[in-house]
């Protein structure tokens, strides 16, 4: 029996994509099924057969077995049990990509318990706020943070260090996961400050069904490709996309430990010889910055992005340096993968900025303020079909005459100026294309005359002389239109992103 994995063009992915082929990948089904035995256990009978690929920060690796994984989840499972832990509870887990975390992750989703992965970067007050929210029985960190923390009134902090790894060992190197399809598995928190806490997203395991759809069509996962995501998995894409996915498909993947160096990436892109790249747009243009990409060559077969749109410049750099097409992928944290551009799919050419195609068993349609859908060319809000009613994205799109979809910002980013509307995505990517210009970033301020005009801030790479914003105004001014050009320039070293790579406008509308 063919399954869809053997499927690898647009065309076949349309015609023999079902919700029954679907759940033909795993062995599980829509009662019973549970993420790590779908991720881990079930792949683990090859004792030799490699799960994930580390690259730590001083430049180091390790290689973590399925069989492994699935003897350290079993005792991390086991030990659960014996510190009172019961299904549903819910476990934090602020670690870098390590053994430990690892361990912990897929040992609470087997136990039963609630993993809650938490970005390793938050300060004392971004974890307590979750912490207040979610209410989690244990959280595992490092002893540094756990000093830095402090007491936490309802939660037992624990240190994964090497002496409580010794300790698991003690405890049975089998554990049968069985859980419902529809029990909660995973909480994860979205990108936001600790001034305004984000809602957690709740998954249940059966999400790690759905998101196999973006691994199908969004990063062209198959069997045999050596994958490599650098995202935190204390995030959407790190996590769903770049670890549960391909496990869940059998399909090695690799990440990176520690702070984020575009160096380091290159290196272990080539070092690990990986055919197949996800990352965030930031990712690629902090490579194209970083001047090191020429002692560094490596190709690949398949290579995605998301986040946010990729400029132009850093789109020719990744294809020229990779050979290969840079595919977009689009969807949020709750809704999923609903647009992309089917990495490996010989049938389907990408247009540079578009956001790709709807993935098969996916409705989306672009819609205007009362509901009705946009013809193409139109703007309005993209929108996807699900429990029988139209959900709203947040974000603005429209189509093309060949059923591509582009993206024309946030609701919240758009730009209007003496009743003109503008979106930042084209103006920063006009301005991207000047020599001197590291990044840049848009955002609509008040104005009384115009209601609000255009703002940006770029960084350069050099100090920037006198004549450098008017240059970049003339720039935009002739490659876009007289109302688009940013008024206002502001020079900064820095801009400030979330935690998932995006960066955030919010704060920079807040400075302003």
């Amino acid at each position: 029996m063919s399954l869809l994995t053997d499927y690898t063009t647009h065309a076949d992915a349309s015609r023999h994509f079902s919700g029954a082929a679907l759940w033909d990948l795993f062995d599980g089904d829509r009662d019973r099924l549970n993420i790590t035995h779908e991720c881990i256990d079930r792949w683990a009978t090859d004792p030799s057969r490699i799960a994930i690929r580390l690259a730590f920060a001083d430049g180091s690796g390790e290689t973590l077995t399925f069989a492994a994984l699935s003897i350290w989840a079993s005792r991390f499972a086991h030990w659960l049990n014996a510190a009172g832990v019961r299904p549903g509870d819910r476990v934090a887990i602020m670690l870098e990509p390590s053994l430990p975390f690892y361990a912990a992750l897929f040992g609470t989703m087997k136990h039963g318990a609630v993993a809650v992965p938490l970005f390793t970067l938050f300060g004392p007050d971004g974890v307590r706020m979750r912490v207040d929210d979610c209410q989690p029985v244990l959280l595992l960190t490092t002893a540094a943070k756990a000093a830095e923390i402090g007491t936490l009134p309802a939660t037992r902090t624990i240190v994964p260090d090497d002496a409580f790894m010794r300790d698991l060992t003690a405890f049975g190197a089998d554990f049968k996961a069985d859980t419902a399809a529809s029990a909660m598995a995973l909480f994860q928190y979205t990108s936001g400050t600790t001034r305004d806490l984000p809602e957690a997203v709740k998954h249940t395991h059966r999400a790690v069904v759905v998101v196999t759809v973006a691994a199908l069509y969004g990063t062209g996962v198959r069997p045999g490709d050596r994958f490599f995501c650098p995202s935190s998995p204390a995030w959407g894409h790190g996590l769903w996309h770049g670890t549960l996915a391909p496990l869940a498909l059998g399909v090695e993947t690799g990440t990176m430990s520690g702070r984020f160096d575009p160096e380091r990436l290159l290196k272990a892109l080539r070092d690990l010889r990986i055919t197949n790249l996800s990352a965030a747009a930031t990712h690629y243009r902090m490579m194209k910055n970083s001047g090191a990409a020429d002692r560094f060559p490596h190709g690949l077969e398949k290579m995605s992005f998301t986040g946010e749109p990729v400029d132009s410049e850093t789109l020719a750099f990744a294809e020229a340096h990779f050979g290969t097409n840079l595919c977009a992928m689009y969807g949020t944290t709750e809704v999923g993968v609903i647009l992309a551009d089917f990495p490996g799919a010989a049938d389907h050419v990408p247009k540079p900025g578009a956001l790709g195609k709807p993935v098969p068993g996916v409705k989306v349609q672009i819609q205007a303020p009362d509901g009705s859908a946009c013809p193409p060319g139109h703007a309005g809000e993209i929108k996807v079909w699900r429990h029988d009613a139209w959900f709203p994205t947040k974000d603005r799109g429209r189509t093309d005459a060949d059923g591509y979809f582009w993206h024309e910002g946030r609701t919240d980013d758009v730009i209007i100026s003496a009743g003109w509307t503008i979106g930042p995505a084209e103006v920063e990517d006009a301005i991207m294309k000047h020599p001197l210009v590291a990044e840049a970033a848009v955002v609509g301020v008040p104005d009384a005359t115009r209601g609000q005009v255009v703002k940006a801030f770029v960084v350069t790479k050099q100090p920037p002389g006198s004549d450098l914003a008017a240059a970049i105004q003339d720039l935009v001014r002739t490659r876009l239109s007289q109302h688009e050009y940013p008024r206002l320039i502001e020079f900064v070293a820095e801009l400030p992103k979330t935690p998932a790579g995006k960066v955030n406008r919010k704060i920079l509308r807040e400075r302003t």
